[in-house]
């Protein structure tokens, strides 16, 4: 699933609102902390979960995302700032997570004092993001994915094998809109299974085995251990958003070897054992 991040310097063409202090119902809303920046100063933002966007309304500002939950600013090198003994306005950083959006107002810092080169962003400088039934974040998705590992798997029949390969699926869970499939995939071969790709698609059940025409992709939205091999066992958690199909289809996932072997490996899930999957 892609994400899509926007750092943008935008000069009256687009504004997003001032945060207010209080709401029309009384909630309390955080004011925008002020900041200080000069040249030779790079500020490192920590975020407690993935950042989606990021608005830097000053063209003397510039700033980048080298990892999905840290933001980096600093004044560009070829801006001129003015004033040398006061504090200047370097305009408005907005910083939106997956629940959340915070501001702050950047000021230029002159003389020698110490300034700060890392932040976290905290719950005071957070306003939550209310855009209906919110997504649980990669976090907290993790966070789940170690539950359902940590429970004992139960479901029978739920397996396949072939070449020497055998998957079980050890147990089924749903949590709001996402399921939770733990699977266990099991080499009793002397050859390593290096893994090409686990792919999930819902097809006929007359043509899941053969081909995957009319076949529609299933992409997770998580994926507890990211593996690129194993020699006997292999047991991961992956998380699908929900989805309903016909009787006359299944939910396969196949596991494919890289070449030059190239085994493979299908499970099916008929839509009845998603309807008895537990809850977390």
């Amino acid at each position: 699933m892609q994400r899509i991040i926007l750092i943008t310097c935008f000069y009256g063409l687009f504004t997003i609102p001032t945060l207010a202090q209080h709401t029309a119902s009384g909630s309390h809303f955080p004011e925008k902390q002020s900041l200080f920046i000069r040249e030779g100063i790079t500020l490192h933002f920590t975020s407690p979960e993935p950042i989606q966007y990021v608005d830097i309304s000053s063209k003397k500002l510039v700033g980048d995302l080298p990892v999905d939950n840290v933001f980096r600013i600093k004044i560009k090198d070829d801006s001129a700032v003015e004033g040398e003994n006061e504090p200047h306005d370097l305009g408005v950083v907005t910083i939106i997570g997956e629940k959340f959006i915070a501001q702050y107002d950047f000021k230029y810092a002159s003389g020698n004092r110490e300034l700060p080169t890392l932040l976290e962003i905290g719950p005071e400088n957070m306003r939550p993001l209310n855009t209906g039934a919110a997504p649980l974040t990669q976090n907290e998705l993790r966070e789940f994915s170690l539950q359902a590992y940590k429970r004992k798997g139960n479901k029978k029949g739920l397996y396949s094998s072939q070449y020497g390969i055998t998957g079980n699926v050890n147990h089924i869970h749903t949590l709001d809109d996402y399921i939770f499939l733990d699977i266990t995939y099991t080499n009793k071969t002397n050859l390593k299974f290096d893994i090409d790709q686990v792919s999930f698609r819902v097809a006929d059940k007359k043509i899941a085995k053969a081909t995957n025409v009319q076949a529609i992709e299933m992409d997770p939205v998580f994926t507890l251990f990211e593996k690129e091999s194993f020699k006997r066992k292999y047991r991961n958690i992956y998380v699908l958003e929900k989805f309903s199909f016909p009787n006359n289809k299944a939910l396969t996932i196949e596991l494919a070897e890289k070449q030059l072997s190239g085994r493979t490996l299908l499970l099916e899930i008929d839509y009845i054992d998603l309807l008895r999957a537990d809850t977390l």
